[in-house]
C-alpha cells in the first residue's frame, strides 16, 4: 500500500506516516491506532518484532515497553511475536490521571477484547456507555464504535488487554 493510499484511508496524514515509518517520529497511541485502523490490523500488531523469530513462547526479557508520549501510558505485548494466532495479550500501565480515547470504530477485521483490571480502578467508554472497572473486573467488547480508556484515581491502574480478531465473513469470502 502506497503512503497515499494509507493516508487517505486512515486519516492520518502522508507526512506523519512518512516520519513514523522512518522512526523520525513518536507517534501518540491515537495516531497509531488510526494506522493500525487503516491497516485493518489491531493495535497490538503494530508493536511486534517483526524480525523477531515466530517462536511459541514470549519471555519477560524479550518484551520492549513503549510510553505513548501524549498520554504517558506503557503497553507491552505479552504474546509471542509472529506467532500465528488470532489473540494478542497486552499488558497497560495507565497512569493516574491519563485518559486515552481512540476515535476509530468498525473495520474489516473483527475485533474482540477483554478488558482485566490487574490493579486500580479505570473507566472504559465504549461508545456513549461507560463502564467503571476495579480489580479483577474484566470488561468484553467488541471494536465497533470509539473507545475510551480514563484513570480518575490519583494511582497508577494496571490492566491486560486480550484481543481476539478475525476477518469477518464477506471480507473472507473475497
Amino acid at each position: 500500500m502506497t503512503l497515499d493510499a494509507l493516508a487517505a484511508k486512515c486519516d492520518v496524514s502522508r507526512s506523519m506516516l512518512s516520519l513514523v515509518e522512518r522512526g523520525e517520529s513518536s507517534p501518540t497511541a491515537v495516531v497509531l491506532e488510526k494506522i493500525a485502523t487503516g491497516l485493518d490490523v489491531a493495535l497490538a500488531s503494530l508493536f511486534e518484532d517483526s524480525t523477531a523469530p515466530a517462536e511459541p513462547i514470549s519471555r519477560r526479557a524479550d518484551r520492549t515497553p513503549w510510553r505513548d508520549p501524549q498520554s504517558g501510558y506503557i503497553r507491552r505485548n505479552i504474546s509471542p511475536a509472529n506467532f500465528p494466532s488470532p489473540i494478542q495479550i497486552v499488558d497497560v500501565q495507565l497512569p493516574a490521571g491519563a485518559r486515552v480515547a481512540y476515535e476509530t470504530g468498525a473495520r474489516e477485521v473483527s475485533i474482540h477484547q477483554q478488558i482485566w483490571v490487574q490493579e486500580g480502578t479505570i473507566e472504559v467508554t465504549v461508545g456513549k456507555v461507560t463502564h467503571r472497572l476495579g480489580e479483577d473486573d474484566c470488561l468484553a467488547m467488541q471494536l465497533t464504535e470509539p473507545v475510551a480508556f480514563h484513570n480518575p484515581t490519583r494511582r497508577v491502574a494496571r490492566y491486560i488487554v486480550v484481543i481476539a480478531s478475525e476477518r469477518s465473513r464477506a471480507v473472507a469470502r473475497r
